[in-house]
Formats: C-alpha cells, structure tokens, sequence
C-alpha cells in the first residue's frame, strides 16, 4: 500500500519537523519545506495527500500555499496552524477552503486527529466518484442506501431484472423512482437497448397519446409528417411510465392493448405495428383504491403489476441520510467548484437526519446543494440551516 505523503509547511523548520517526526510514526511519508515559495515549488513537482502549513510566514504566506494547492487539487486538503492572534485569518482561510485549523503551540494527537479525518474524506469522495463513473455499467451504483430497507429493493431488481415482466413500481414523490427502473433495465438483457422515460402528467391527453403511439401524417391539425410514437422508439428496451396513475382513461385502455398483444396504432392510422418493450410504470397513488373507484382499469392493473416494488421514504431509512449527505455533498461541490464548501458537521447530518422529508431523496438533495452553494467556509454547519 503507497505510504500517506504529507507536506508540512513552516518557516520555524523545529516546528514542522516535530509535525514530520509525529507523522513518520504512523508511517507517512512526510516532506519538511520552510517557506511558502519552497512548498508552491513542491506543489508543482508532485502532489502529496495532505497539506500542513504555517499560516504567517514571510513573504509567500500560509493563504497563497492554501490557494496553490486548492488551484493544483480542488479536494487536496490542506490544514493551516496558526497562532491565537491569528485567528480571524484562520477563519478566513477556512473560507478559502482550507479543511481546518489549529493554534499553537499544536497539539501534536489534535492535527494528527484532523489529518486522518481529512484523509478519510479525501479516500471516500474517490471512492464516491468512482461508484459514480461505474453507474452506467451497473444502474444499482447510482442508487444509495446500506439499511434494511433498501437491501430488500435490491434483491427485488435483481431478481426481476432477467425477465421481460412488467414491473409497478411505487413511492412517494421523490424516493428515486425513476432510478429503480434504470436498474432493472441496467441490469437486464436489454441493458443496450434504448431506456425510454416519459412522465404522464408532464403532457396534456392528446399530446400524451402521440408521443406514446405516434401520429399519422394529417391525423390532426398540425401533423405534417408522421410520427413513430415512443412505443417504437423503445422497440427491443425499456419504456419508463412514470405516474401511470394520472393516465386518461383512453390511453389506459390503448396501453392495455399494447401490454396484451405487442402492438401499437398511431393516431390516425388504420395499420397497427408489432414492438417489443420491457413496460416499468411507476406511481405515487393507491392503484387499488383508483381501481374500486373507477378511476384506473382494473385488468390494466392487473396486467401492470406483474411485479411490485415499494420504494421505502426516506422518513423510514434515516440510517442511510449520512451516506446520501455524503454523496450529495461530493456532487454539489464538483458541479460548484468555486465553493469553499467541503463538509458538513456531524451536527448538520444529525439535524438532517431528524427532518420528515416530505420530499423525500430529492429534496434532500436540493437542500446539500443550497448549502453547498450559500457556504462561506469548507465546513457547513448548523447555522447555515437559517
């Protein structure tokens, strides 16, 4: 395993050796620099893991080291010592995103507590951003989640994802949907075939029906050329039909004809065409109680749901809010990268995780990039909750 490389930074080079020698016990390898101007310079010859600097030096001082090393790796976590007196400058440093500070005289257990903790952090966002880059290959790695719950939607896609069955997925708003029916679709055999996603209340009825079954040239004002329809469009993969539930009672019973016999009529059209498409349909709304009140068919229903799933919200898996917190902060600050933001406190993930999140997932995760983007400092806290 490559040893820990540290660059410790400080004109009082007893200091900084001491920090070398308290280091090398733990077996890092650690490089002693006495000024600003020599610690840019090994910047630029080779990154280490971490950063340890002096924030008062002559010259080139701690904050020009801190924004080397941020301009070299946004994620390179640099610690910053300073004396008491210097503290609003610290303070300042950590809205530069600098990981953390300590005054002298330094505590040696202290740093070394606040080095394996940022090197912690550094190992799991790499780890979160190659889950990340493997999520195409495997829709399972763009879903989050260790607890109980969400153990058991696992073993559900990946027992239906093999065969041709249709699929209900259910969840409140915001659960991820939507990624349950990439999963499945990722991880079955027509994994490279077309994923098609359409959502039922985003469209008016009319609208709706042409883009599922596909139009006829002429077959109403403004069809000037014809249309296949996304029925066709997913021929051979998946076709996603998010919040079936608020079908109009016409595409319902043209869906069913779809399910039972494999084929599509575009509006307008006297000639029907063969397809064939894995349906997952999901929804937010009691499918039973709309059957008994005659809102939605019930042999549609039937047809449907082949194969249940429940997404759990995410009021029922607090235990899996710090890993999703994590993730989301990984995402926030790659897609923000001009925010000091690196962190949130134990404290924040803890009020977090004892919020109702009526919105589930995404709202979650909109909140973490808020945060991300209003943060002053790498570390967000409690008080940016106001």
């Amino acid at each position: 395993m490559t040893a820990v490389r540290v660059l410790i930074v400080d004109d009082h080079v007893e200091m900084a050796r001491l920090v070398a020698d308290h280091f090398g016990e733990l077996g890092w390898d650690c490089q002693v620099v006495d000024g600003g101007a020599a610690a840019i310079a090994a910047l630029g010859a080779a990154l280490p893991d971490l950063v340890v600097t002096d924030l008062r030096m002559a010259g080139v001082d701690g904050l020009d080291v801190l924004a080397a090393a941020r301009a070299a790796d946004a994620e390179l976590p640099v610690i910053v010592m300073t004396a008491f007196g210097g503290i609003d400058s610290a303070i300042e440093a950590m809205r530069r995103g600098a990981w953390h500070y300590v005054t002298k005289p330094v505590r040696l257990d202290e740093l070394r507590l606040h080095a394996e903790r940022a090197l912690d952090e550094r190992r799991l966002r790499r780890e979160m951003r190659a889950l990340r880059a493997a999520a195409p290959r495997d829709g399972l790695d763009a879903m989050i989640g260790r607890g109980a719950a969400m153990q058991a939607v696992y073993r559900l896609i990946e027992r239906v994802a093999p065969s041709p069955a249709p699929v209900l997925v259910r969840g409140e708003s915001g659960t991820g949907k939507e990624l349950v029916a990439r999963a499945i679709h990722q991880r079955g055999a027509r994994r490279d075939r077309a994923f098609v996603a359409v959502n039922c209340t985003a469209l008016p009825e009319g609208l709706l029906e042409s883009e599922l079954f596909g139009h006829a040239r002429g077959a109403f004002t403004g069809a000037t050329a014809p249309r296949a329809g996304l029925f066709v469009e997913a021929s051979g993969g998946t076709l996603f039909l998010d919040e079936i539930g608020d079908m109009a009672p016409q595409l319902q019973a043209r869906l069913l004809r779809v399910v039972q016999l494999g084929e599509v009529r575009p509006v307008g059209s006297d000639e029907s065409r063969q397809v064939d498409v894995r349906i997952i349909a999901a929804t937010h709304q009691d499918l039973e109680a709309q059957v008994k009140d005659g809102g939605f068919r019930s042999d549609l229903y039937f047809r449907l749901n082949v194969v249940p799933i429940t997404i759990p919200p995410l009021r029922e898996r607090v235990e899996d809010i710090p890993l999703l917190v994590d993730s989301f902060v990984a995402r926030a600050c790659e897609r923000n990268p001009h925010s000091p933001a690196r962190r949130f406190t134990p404290a924040l993930v803890a009020a977090l995780a004892r919020r109702p999140w009526p919105g589930n997932v995404r709202e979650l995760e909109n909140l973490v990039e808020r945060l991300v983007v209003m943060a002053a400092t790498a570390e967000v806290g409690v008080e940016d909750l106001a």
